[in-house]
């Protein structure tokens, strides 16, 4: 499986558990209005800061736990870091030469 697929389905979960938390907030503050524990308006605002406070924390911590997330899930299934990859190129590209300097050697 492709790492654009794996990185869809963690973003679409991150999304559908906000909108789970968003709902569940949202029908707490509902049964409190019913119960006369809060007028509708301090149910609105209770709902908004909430919210408010629930985006501003993902959107802090979203980012690095998404890395995180896709640093393990590439590590165990395997995937090269762009710095492993990178010193197998030097590497590569050290043995092409030296590849050449003795073809050169031949000929001569």
């Amino acid at each position: 499986m492709d790492s654009n697929n794996w990185l869809k389905q963690l973003l679409m979960i991150g999304v559908g558990t906000t909108s789970l938390v968003a709902e569940k907030i949202r029908e707490v503050s509902d049964e409190w209005v019913k119960e006369g524990k809060i007028n509708p308006d301090q149910a609105k605002a209770f709902v908004d800061d909430l919210m408010n406070q629930l985006k501003s924390d993902q959107g802090n911590n979203f980012e690095a736990q998404m890395q995180r997330q896709m640093r393990n899930m590439m590590q165990d299934l395997g995937v090269a870091r762009q710095s492993e990859v990178d010193e197998l190129r030097g590497r590569i590209d050290r043995l092409e030469r030296q590849v050449r300097d003795l073809e050169n050697k031949l000929w001569r």
